[in-house]
């Protein structure tokens, strides 16, 4: 195996595991390469799975086993993944990054397949995953680093808000094939997304204004993805900064500006081109929208970066 999921499916998928080594190939086809043992005489797993525009949406449920995503299998793939685990039932134990989480019914917590991680599962366990690739989050990759294998509470606070939609998610998981998929996959990122931003301190002032501004800056950009004149000179002058500084602050992440601006505005016509509500407005209306007023080199961009051109990317999903 490379690594790489399944492609999305128009029909939620069930396999059906009597012994370990069926459970452990269904899992691996499911998510990414893993390791599965089990000390249980017996053994029995049911995994339900449906994915729409990269967001894969598992609800798994089994007996006692170990999960390990070691080395030698990381080394197999060329993608890497966030998978975010909330427990519906059972107990879990994650371990990644010198970390331990361990998780009730109702606790959330993230792991990131390209290090290795371990789950145990002590007892009979239901859990719900949501499995998608990292460029799907805009959060920073390092600041994501220092929430793998922590437990996030769903009974308190945002966690309260997002797990209850996340449950009804796994309960429903044929919506995610119905014409409304893509939204409520994406509802479900955009959610967990809230609920990390608050986990990391970036939805308040943060201790280290350098980041807070590159957070502000981000936050612009996003609400301004529309306007034709988004570029350095626009987004220094709106935050007060020179646009050497501006670019400095970019540089440090590994991106241009212009670059994380198209980068953005090609995963919002993405989105919108995979909308069921969105299907009778033309393409070249959608690029528009989110600030491509040149068609042609909009459909050379968007094949640069999803290797097909917008039309063929909507017929083909």
């Amino acid at each position: 195996m490379n690594g790489a999921p399944p492609a999305p499916a128009d029909a939620v998928s069930t396999l059906v595991a009597r012994d370990i080594s069926e459970f452990r190939a269904a899992v691996s086809a499911s998510f990414v390469p893993l390791q599965v043992s089990t000390g249980a005489d017996r053994f029995r797993g049911v995994i339900r799975g449906a994915a729409v525009d990269e967001v894969h949406v598992t609800d798994v449920r089994a007996t006692s086993h170990v999960v390990e995503r070691t080395t030698g299998l990381i080394a197999r793939g060329d993608r890497s993944y966030f998978k975010v685990s909330l427990m519906l039932s059972g107990t879990g134990l994650l371990i990644q990054d010198d970390r331990e989480a361990v998780l009730q019914p109702g606790d959330l917590a993230v792991y990131d397949t390209s290090r290795p991680y371990s789950l145990v599962f002590d007892r009979d366990f239901r859990t719900m995953v949501v499995m998608f690739p990292k460029h799907l989050l805009t959060l920073p990759a390092d600041l994501m680093g220092q929430l793998t294998a922590v437990r996030i509470s769903g009974r308190e606070g945002l966690g309260g808000m997002v797990v209850p939609y996340l449950t009804q998610l796994a309960g429903h998981l044929d919506e995610l094939a119905g014409t409304t998929g893509a939204r409520l996959a994406h509802s479900a990122l955009d959610l967990v997304t809230t609920v990390f931003t608050r986990e990391l301190g970036l939805d308040r002032a943060s201790a280290d204004p350098h980041r807070a501004l590159l957070q502000r800056i981000r936050a612009h950009i996003d609400r301004n993805l529309g306007a034709t004149d988004l570029g350095p000179a626009s987004i220094a002058a709106a935050h007060f900064i020179s646009t050497r500084h501006l670019h400095g602050l970019f540089q440090e992440q590994g991106v241009t500006v212009s670059t994380w601006i198209r980068t953005r505005r090609l995963e919002q016509c993405r989105r919108d081109l995979l909308d069921p509500m969105l299907a009778d407005r033309p393409v070249a209306a959608i690029a528009a929208r989110w600030g491509f007023v040149d068609a042609a080199h909009f459909s050379r961009a968007f094949k640069n970066a999803f290797g097909v051109s917008p039309r063929t990317y909507r017929a083909t999903h």
